[in-house]
């Protein structure tokens, strides 16, 4: 076996076209090069990525790689034993990402799953499963699909992801964002007798400011193998919220107004690398000037569903009044305010009223429903989430004004570490659906109901279900009625938490009203 030395004298004198028979004949790492997982995302009719990252030492600098572009070979099957290759060939993983490996794989058949697998050396990944979209010109009878995010590492283990992983015929995962926590270790928690109590994990590394620390953070993350095993069960349409850079940023503007913008646009740049880094997208989301400009996108099923994945994070207007959860302040109704960038707009409104699709679908990470967040009866003014769709009361409005008689509009939403679903109005007429999904894991265990809910559905009329423990959404769309199961943990303090549906939401098509069973 090569020393990392020799690795290196080799690779700097060996033309990197010479290197892959190298690579075949020799196992070159002390550790398993494929440590953090294989995943697939962002599905097509024809194809998907593929991904991996090469990290033998995971949390040593660069994962214990030397720095040099390595050849990856890769390969697709039709089955998962590998009899029957269908596609393969050869991918560079390269220093400046990381050694992550995107691979776009095309000519595939719309529907159906493939298997996929990756190998350097002597080394073979595991194998992930992915599954290829409807044609668009296609008429599904019916879609599953996985919603999930949130997954503060200290506040739980990873258990319902291992759930996920085994839910049967999902098309894939959309993924809200919070993919990591970017704080150092936390202090100690207290108990209901105000005793300290640990954390149920520790991060490793501080805040995350540069890109050593975010790569560090994923790796951290990525070590879970019931992440791993999610992601490699299912392919997924990752998006990112706020936890991916810091807490509440958006735009230009830090988190904590501790940055001028100049300097918080360098620590957004690192994050965001770090997330295209580890997630598997395609290469044109490659941050440009610290940003992702093709975050938002569409996926088509057929003429069944239109998802319109959305960046509600990096052209947004500063939260009103301070951030925070506030009573009204006249910020709220800025009319120069946006949640979206215009061009975003646009191209929503765009694909919302072309009515090629039986359904149409906003994935998005904060809550669009307006609500009264009191929850003590000695709160005598309604009190909003200034980092939701209520602070920004033009562009909400105007965004559902455009859902006005569709009659086919669901909203899936994060972030809240929650489960909510509720209607959606413009004026007093109800025109969409929102589910928010909880957590997987931020904000500890949870309960049925957190304190103050009774207050909440009295004083939210268009909030209908309401819960506080911590799991993912399976959506189940045909062509008459969508519903939404909400799948519920009854703990994530310890990693041997059972799994069950805590309700089961469902809406015609052609009305914008849900009945719970």
């Amino acid at each position: 076996m090569f020393t990392r030395r020799q690795l290196l004298t080799i690779a700097s004198s060996t033309p990197l076209i010479g290197a892959p028979a190298i690579v075949r004949a020799q196992s070159w790492f002390a550790g398993y090069p494929f440590a953090l997982g294989v995943t697939s995302g962002d599905p097509a009719p024809d194809g998907f990525v593929i991904w991996t990252k090469l990290a033998p030492e995971p949390f040593e600098a660069h994962g214990g790689m030397p720095m040099v572009a390595l050849p990856v070979s890769w390969e697709v099957a039709g089955d998962d034993r590998f009899k029957t290759i269908i596609a393969k060939g050869e991918a560079i993983a390269r220093p400046e990402l990381g050694h992550s490996v995107h691979v776009e794989v095309t000519g595939l058949q719309p529907d159906r799953p493939y298997w996929y697998r990756f190998t350097l050396g002597g080394d073979r990944s595991m194998r992930g499963r992915a599954r290829t979209l409807p044609l668009t010109s296609a008429s599904p009878a019916r879609l599953k699909f996985g919603v999930a995010g949130c997954q503060n590492y200290e506040d739980g283990y990873f258990t319902a992801f291992r759930h996920l992983a085994k839910e049967d015929d999902l098309a894939f995962v959309y993924h809200y964002g919070d993919f990591i926590y970017e704080y150092k270790q936390r202090g100690p928690d207290y108990d209901k007798d105000g005793l300290p109590v640990d954390q149920v994990r520790h991060h490793i590394g501080q805040d995350c400011f540069d890109l050593a620390d975010y790569r560090l953070r994923y790796a951290q993350y990525l070590s879970d193998y019931d992440l791993q095993s999610a992601r490699a069960m299912h392919s997924w349409f990752p998006t990112f919220d706020d936890h991916e850079v810091q807490n509440n940023w958006v735009g230009d503007i830090d988190g904590r107004d501790q940055s001028p913008a100049e300097i918080f646009r360098l620590r957004r740049q690192a994050g965001l690398q770090a997330w295209y880094e580890y997630m598997p997208v395609r290469a044109a989301m490659l941050p440009h000037n610290g940003i992702i400009t093709d975050i938002y996108r569409e996926a088509r099923a057929g003429d069944l569903l239109s998802i319109d994945f959305l960046d509600t994070r990096s052209f947004r207007s500063d939260q009103p009044c301070g951030d925070g959860f506030k009573p009204f302040c006249a910020a709220m109704d800025d009319g120069k305010a946006q949640v979206l960038s215009p061009e975003e707009e646009g191209w929503l409104t765009r694909n919302l009223t072309r009515g090629k699709t039986r359904w149409n679908c906003l994935a998005q990470q904060v809550m669009m429903m307006s609500l009264d967040r009191r929850r003590y009866a000695d709160e005598k003014e309604a009190i909003y989430n200034m980092d939701t769709w209520a602070a920004y009361r033009v562009p909400r409005d105007r965004l559902l004004a455009k859902m006005r008689g569709l009659d086919n509009v669901v909203v899936l939403t994060g972030d809240e570490h929650q489960n909510y679903a509720g209607l959606l109005e413009s004026g007093d007429k109800p025109v969409a659906v929102e589910f928010v999904s909880t957590s997987i894991s931020s904000g500890g265990d949870g309960s049925d109901l957190r304190a103050g809910s009774d207050m909440l559905l009295r004083d939210n009329a268009q909030l209908k279900f309401i819960n506080d423990q911590r799991g993912y959404l399976i959506c189940d769309v045909t062509p008459d009625a969508w519903t939404t199961q909400f799948r519920v943990m009854d703990r994530v303090s310890t990693p041997d938490g059972d799994i069950a549906t805590r309700a089961s939401i469902t809406v015609p098509h052609g009305q914008a009203s849900l009945t719970i069973a």
